[in-house]
């Protein structure tokens, strides 16, 4: 049985009442931190979730009619590290192309002991980490036992670190793909591959029907524009597929064998584009957290095909900057601003 016990994260940010830390684009850039690290942080997140110590509401999300831009407010509560913590996220331009939008992001840390204000920070890299550590490990528990192939469709942000950390919880794969439309993320996905991986290469695929009917893993990150629209019958018998952006058709979801999500209600907020024609979702078989703790399987069978919905849970966020402000703060990072003086 999986040891389901949240870890204590006993190390302290210290803070006053007066100043807040400001940890730049910059700071986080220059610190180190290990894959195998980022996946252990997030999936004490979740363990320390399910076990009732931690508080992840429902996220609050404000669009315009027109659609242009879209912004997120996430507030949440870590039991095991005491941290209460606010992110929000805002994106301008999605009638545009990639180079023409603007995407900011900030997470503000408070310390639930002590009651003072830790650290405030941008929170692109903890995404861009994040986010594919809980797709690495959506794999290691729902894909079918003896996956040999990945297939990621998409090489932004989200696409660029998929492979490294799909390495890091399944390290058997042996045959890697990507399906992409930019060549400049095409490679950015092999230079981080290889500063991971030296000895492990990507094939770059064309055609991204036949390269999912050979996938037994399948990571859609893509863009909102992308051409990519999997199908439920591209899909092999065993296949997972992990949905983050865009790259999967909505009958994936709909024709699947078993629906994983790491959150159901936010699953109906952010994966709209994959509702029915009447606006509504099947049935979600277990929460992730539910999965991670050993009390819901991931899959039943080495033929069902699973899909799985990735969509982000602050408490990662938490987790994973507060990770970042004790090594930041060891390092000496940051600067101090009277922000209440």
């Amino acid at each position: 049985m999986t040891d389901t016990s949240p870890t204590r994260t006993a190390t302290p940010v210290p803070g006053d009442d007066q100043h807040l830390r400001i940890l730049s684009t910059t700071d986080l850039a220059g610190i180190e931190i290990s894959l195998a690290d980022v996946v252990a942080t997030v999936e004490g997140a979740y363990r320390t979730l399910h076990a009732g110590l931690s508080d992840n509401p429902r996220k609050l999300t404000v669009k315009p009619r027109d659609g242009h831009s879209v912004s997120y407010a996430m507030l949440g509560r870590d039991g095991s590290r005491d941290v209460v913590a606010i992110k929000t996220s805002y994106k301008h331009g999605l009638d545009k192309g990639r180079e023409e939008q603007h995407y900011y992001t900030a997470l503000t840390l408070y310390d639930d002991v002590t009651g003072l204000p830790l650290a405030m920070m941008d929170c692109a890299r903890i995404g861009s980490l994040r986010t594919p550590a809980v797709s690495a490990l959506l794999a290691r528990e729902c894909a079918a036992p003896g996956a040999r192939s990945a297939l990621v469709v998409g090489t932004g942000t989200q696409g660029r670190l998929a492979l490294p950390f799909l390495l890091t919880t399944l390290p058997d794969l042996d045959r890697l793909m990507v399906f992409g439309t930019h060549p400049e993320g095409i490679g950015a996905v092999r230079e981080q591959l290889r500063a991971h991986f030296p000895d492990r290469d990507v094939e770059v695929v064309t055609d991204v029907r036949a390269a999912a009917s050979d996938a037994d893993v399948i990571i859609a990150t893509a863009g909102a524009h992308t051409p990519a629209a999997i199908e439920a019958d591209r899909l092999r018998p065993g296949a997972l597929s992990v949905l983050v952006g865009h790259g999967l058709a909505p009958s994936t979801l709909h024709r699947a064998d078993r629906v994983i999500a790491t959150s159901e209600a936010q699953m109906h907020v952010t994966g709209t584009d994959m509702a029915d024609s009447d606006g509504k979702f099947p049935a979600v078989d277990a929460e992730f957290p539910a999965v991670l703790a050993g009390v819901a399987a991931g899959r039943t069978s080495g033929t069902e095909r699973v899909f799985a919905y990735n969509s982000g849970l602050v408490v990662t966020d938490i987790a994973l900057g507060h990770r970042f402000a004790q090594l930041a703060l060891a390092q000496g990072l940051g600067t101090e601003v009277p922000l209440w003086r």
